[in-house]
């Protein structure tokens, strides 16, 4: 079954707080766990992916830093902040009542 985009796009900030809530991750390894995660059904694309670093970064959420992965080119990690962390489970707390509220209103299920 196919999701829109649309449907995703809303959630992409909390996608990628919830991955760096797992550890400190650089974009290319985030949409590869969105991938793998989603069956290679989901993954970001590198603008999109790019613009919410930046909006994310400035709102203090995420910090980011060069990584010293050895020969080639560097990487740019991105660590979620303690602010992140509180937004990240403001917006899971949202995600769960907004889940509630849908599954109660498309139900065929009587009340």
């Amino acid at each position: 079954m196919s999701i829109s985009s649309d449907t995703l796009r809303g959630h992409t900030d909390t996608i990628i707080l919830t991955q760096l809530m797992r550890g400190d991750s650089y974009g290319y390894a985030i949409n590869k766990s969105v991938q793998q995660r989603t069956s290679g059904g989901h993954g970001f694309k590198e603008a999109t992916l790019y613009t919410a670093f930046k909006r994310l970064e400035t709102a203090g959420l995420i910090t980011s830093y060069w990584g010293e992965d050895g020969p080639g080119a560097r990487r740019r990690y991105y660590a979620i902040t303690e602010a992140g962390r509180r937004q990240w489970e403001e917006n899971f707390q949202e995600w769960q009542t907004t889940r509630d509220l849908l599954d109660a209103l498309i139900s065929l299920e009587e009340v």
